[in-house]
């Protein structure tokens, strides 16, 4: 097949801090792409993960999108983004309907039927629907059925996870695309896409909680029997951090920013002092101190995401455990203090499965950007208002082997 011949696929992560655009390249031998292209680029108009100021968001966008162009030496007017910020929540819906063909049988428009039964929620004025997951099916009183596709009854009923957001939010986020020349096909949230990066079929059936620890927000993710169970995302990340350190080591932003990435840790065994130039001039920080503050957020954090899993019943309760992304994953020792607080296996994800024709990404900070890139295939096409019959149920398998978190993927406006 000829270069020029070859899908490529887009995934467009448009963090507080930054936006990170990762390009994949489909060879026709392969289940999955292969990273021919990325950009990590600065974004200063995001507040909390949310728009707030256009013009600065679409002109990271566009930065963005020019690098990875260069680099992978595609064109790139549509991608899968993401939606972040503490207005987005998920909620559990129940849908209900009677099966009227003369012969009983499920058909996938009654399945369709079902699920969109699911979506008629009371909702504030000013939210709306982005995601629909259904978890399970019951057929005149039988649970816990996967696909009730060809089975007969009377009465079908689903079991939902809606994903709703705010609507003002999403309109700003358009807003940004549309001035950037960006056509969205698909809308996920950031746990989602990370997950899509970095889980394996094991853990997605056994039951496991990813953590993306980003800039401002921490976005949770609960998957069991290879269904979204729960999400939900944290007010917190990795600034909160530095403006902790700021404060307690009474010193400036800049300095406490690079203090984080290059000095913090939540091991035990530091101690005694660190110290650094910067612009000629020696600083020293106590490494006991930098620890004990650093520590105090991310336990904070920590207790928030264990407080969402007890929401659900799944505190201590996933054999999966917590899997870490996000640039604040980085931390030394953050693995252990994990395990200690959540009481729970954890380690930091990868996407080592994942070729890569170019070097040069971070993967903690470039997990949510290279799944929103596999669900920009998984999903297909940008679809009208409705359902994408893509890969329905969540472990469907895609080209006969790569399995894909996303059933039907419901977008409204």
């Amino acid at each position: 097949m000829a270069e020029d011949k070859l899908q490529y696929y887009v995934g467009l992560d448009i963090g507080t801090t930054a936006v990170r655009c990762v390009v994949g390249e489909l060879a026709p031998d392969s289940p999955i792409p292969a990273v021919i292209g990325f950009s990590r680029v600065e974004n200063t108009g995001l507040r909390k993960g949310n728009v707030a100021h256009i013009e600065e968001v679409a002109e990271g966008i566009v930065k963005a999108v020019q690098e990875a162009e260069r680099m992978s030496g595609r064109q790139i007017k549509y991608a899968t983004v993401n939606v972040n910020g503490s207005h987005v929540e998920g909620v559990n819906s129940k849908g209900v309907v009677a099966i009227s063909s003369p012969d009983r049988e499920i058909s996938v428009e009654d399945r369709m039927r079902v699920e969109e039964a699911a979506t008629v929620v009371q909702l504030p004025a000013n939210k709306e629907i982005i995601q629909v997951f259904a978890k399970n099916y019951r057929l005149d009183g039988q649970e816990n059925i996967k696909d009730p596709v060809g089975m007969h009854g009377v009465r079908l009923e689903v079991d939902t996870h809606i994903v709703v957001a705010s609507t003002p939010a999403l309109k700003s986020l358009e807003q940004a695309l549309l001035r950037a020349e960006m056509q969205p096909k698909h809308r996920t949230v950031t746990s989602l896409a990370a997950a899509e990066a970095v889980l394996d079929r094991q853990q997605k059936e056994s039951g496991v909680c990813v953590l993306d620890i980003g800039a401002a927000t921490t976005n949770l993710l609960v998957l069991e029997d290879g269904e979204v169970e729960h999400i939900a995302i944290i007010p917190m990340g990795g600034t909160h951090i530095t403006n902790d350190l700021a404060i307690g080591l009474k010193t400036e932003l800049n300095i406490a920013e690079l203090v984080k990435i290059k000095h913090a840790t939540l091991s035990k065994a530091t101690s005694g002092e660190t110290s650094f130039v910067v612009n000629k001039e020696e600083l020293r920080f106590d490494r006991e101190m930098m620890r004990i503050i650093v520590g105090a957020r991310m336990e904070e954090i920590l207790e928030f995401a264990d407080h969402e899993l007890k929401k659900i019943k799944k505190s201590r309760k996933l054999p999966g455990g917590v899997v870490l992304t996000g640039g604040s994953s980085r931390l030394p020792g953050l693995v252990e203090f994990t395990k200690e607080a959540m009481e729970l296996p954890a380690r930091v994800g990868n996407w080592k499965h994942i070729k890569r024709v170019v070097d040069g990404m971070d993967e903690p900070e470039f997990a949510p950007a290279v799944g929103l890139m596999l669900l920009d295939m998984y999903l297909g096409p940008a679809a009208e208002i409705g359902y994408v019959e893509q890969n329905h149920g969540i472990l469907s398998s895609v080209n006969g082997s790569m399995n894909t978190i996303l059933g039907r993927f419901k977008r409204r406006g």
